[in-house]
């Protein structure tokens, strides 16, 4: 997707980190605990983002965006999670799993009009592969496509689709033809469609991201908004599962280090028993636990991200690590916001402090771009067992 990725020294990673957190401390933490409250956040903020230069990375130049090593991309999304809001997260950069496969199997027509608006924060953009019945089984979805002259008829429904409400640009994973993997096509819905109806729904956590259930009936799409060739659509769905998970995992840790670090700075505040919180051991061997965890998922994704940018992105042992890693972030993040909660005690249990919040969002995390049960099983189809 990103053509020749460019090699940074540390101090241009600096400087990028940097920037991310002055963007991140100026116009998205002063704002998350009411924007989660409120369900929302305003439109504007993907604008300012993309002129922070964050929305941008890893999509090519000619389309207005930033080539960039896969590490820059990383440290975007820790910066971004420091905020503590994985649904703030999760709705500013569905971009990052919508556009992919328009970048890497579109037309060139299909390129021009829909990624420069979209990597300018002029549009939002969505992928809708899950399903009422389907979830994690790709192979069987039914949202089915036809031709109707110029263009695709397109009936069914899709559920849990991240910005589906406001997406102006829709990356559908439809049936084209017959039953299983070979049968599925990848259509680009413009938000507007006659055809199209968005309902949000009600989520545990991840407030302040749009998410939706779509219908279509009889939705018209002209037949030029294919994505790649008619059919082919499941081998692009599988590759785009590879990056969203990569950046799944890279969430999970920096949600697990934003707990970590509340966690300790109330242990160091608080008072008990006439000391410090941070003065009882059984609170410093949590603290430790959290610690030792972060560290291994952060030292695995920074491997899996080197090998990424080496090439390697595609080899089967790459793909379960990949695997594997997002259950162990997720897991990582799961222990981190279980044990800031109980350091923070009561206050833990208040709105508005960042672990509160993560700790609601760890599910989703755990479930979204693959359950666990589906990553160990997917894990050990690419090593052969």
């Amino acid at each position: 997707m990103t053509g020749t990725t460019p090699r940074l020294d540390a101090a241009e990673l600096d400087a990028f980190r940097s920037s991310a957190r002055r963007f991140v401390e100026r116009e998205i933490t002063p704002h998350v605990a009411a924007w989660d409250e409120a369900e929302t956040f305003p439109r504007a903020l993907y604008a300012k983002a993309a002129e922070a230069g964050l929305i941008g990375l890893g999509y090519p130049e000619e389309y207005g965006g930033t080539p960039a090593p896969m590490r820059l991309r990383l440290i975007a999304t820790e910066e971004v999670a420091r905020a503590g809001s994985g649904g703030l997260m999760a709705s500013l950069f569905s971009h990052s799993i919508g556009l992919p496969p328009i970048v890497a199997h579109g037309s060139e027509a299909l390129k021009r009009r829909i990624v420069p608006d979209v990597l300018a924060g002029r549009k939002i953009a969505a992928l809708a592969i899950t399903e009422p019945g389907g979830g994690s089984d790709v192979a069987r979805l039914a949202c089915s496509a036809r031709r109707d002259g110029d263009a695709w008829l397109i009936d069914g429904e899709k559920t849990f689709i991240t910005s589906g409400v406001r997406a102006d640009w829709i990356t559908l994973a439809v049936r084209t033809g017959s039953k299983g993997a070979a049968g599925i096509s990848l259509i680009a819905v413009p938000g507007d469609s006659p055809g199209l109806e968005r309902t949000p729904l009600a989520k545990m956590g991840w407030w302040c991201s749009d998410t939706a259930q779509l219908r279509f009936a009889a939705c018209r799409v002209p037949a030029d908004h294919l994505i790649g060739e008619e059919n082919s659509g499941f081998r692009a769905i599988m590759e785009n599962f590879n990056g969203e998970r990569l950046l799944m995992s890279a969430g999970a840790t920096a949600f697990a280090q934003v707990c970590y670090d509340e966690a300790l700075a109330w242990a160091r505040e608080r008072k008990t028993f006439g000391a410090a919180l941070v003065e009882h051991q059984a609170i410093r061997h949590k603290l430790m636990d959290m610690r030792m965890r972060i560290a291994s998922s952060r030292a695995w994704l920074a491997d899996l991200a080197e090998r990424h940018d080496a090439g390697a992105a595609d080899a089967a042992e790459w793909v379960a690590e990949l695997c594997l890693l997002k259950n162990h972030s997720t897991q990582t993040m799961q222990f981190c916001a279980d044990q800031a909660v109980q350091i923070l005690g009561g206050m833990g249990y208040m709105r508005g402090t960042k672990s509160e919040r993560i700790y609601r969002e760890v599910k989703v995390m755990m479930i979204g771009g693959g359950a666990e049960e589906i990553m160990k099983e997917l894990a050990a189809r690419q090593l052969g067992l």
